[in-house]
């Protein structure tokens, strides 16, 4: 299985590299709640589940590792 090992922020993007190496870059904007945080609440989020998905308390908001693999 394939997980999110980090993950950063770059201009109007967010990035995650994959446990297999890859990365993955997609518009914040896809994303209501964050598209709707400030840059604080966007830079706080955890990776859960072993890497299985990030979760943003603040915002609501959960991404899984399987729908970044999707984007691709």
């Amino acid at each position: 299985m394939i997980t999110i090992n980090s993950v950063w922020f770059s201009g109007k993007n967010i990035c995650v590299k994959m446990s297999d190496g890859k990365i993955i870059e997609t518009p914040i904007q896809l994303y209501p709640n964050l598209r709707k945080g400030t840059a604080e609440q966007i830079n706080n989020y955890e990776i859960k589940g072993g890497g299985k998905w990030i979760h943003w308390e603040e915002l609501d908001e959960d991404l899984s590792a399987e729908g970044f693999l999707q984007m691709n």
